[in-house]
């Protein structure tokens, strides 16, 4: 079994800054991709960065430039950074990966439960 860990709540001001952490732990070969996810109250969820190893990202439009995703492996911690926040970002961000938990095995996918960010105007 994995799971996802999502850390790096908080409140800031437009223009802020906020790093955002998901540690996977448990039966963990590889994790192969890692994505984040955000959902603002009664919007559906929404894709914001997504990293495919080795290094391979990809951005909302929403938020490129304004984010950055990366993954350690030797750590399974994958992280977003995101500057210059605005009001609209505020949400749930979710953290989402397909971990493969032996060689040669199939990959899974996960879902942390969710961290809030809150940006003030």
């Amino acid at each position: 079994q994995v799971q996802l860990a999502e850390s790096g709540e908080g409140l800031v001001q437009t223009g802020g800054s906020l790093r955002l952490s998901c540690v996977a732990s448990g039966d963990i070969w590889s994790v192969n991709f890692m994505a984040w996810y955000r959902q603002a109250p009664g919007k559906k969820r929404e894709l914001v960065a997504s990293i495919t190893r080795p290094n391979d990202t990809d951005y909302a439009d929403a938020v490129k430039g304004r984010a950055t995703i990366s993954l350690d492996n030797a750590s399974n911690t994958g992280h977003l950074q995101m500057d210059g926040l605005k009001p609209e970002d505020t949400a749930v961000y979710y953290c989402n990966a397909y971990v493969q938990s032996v060689p040669q095995g199939s990959q899974y996918n996960y879902w942390g439960r969710g961290t809030q960010v809150t940006v003030s105007s």
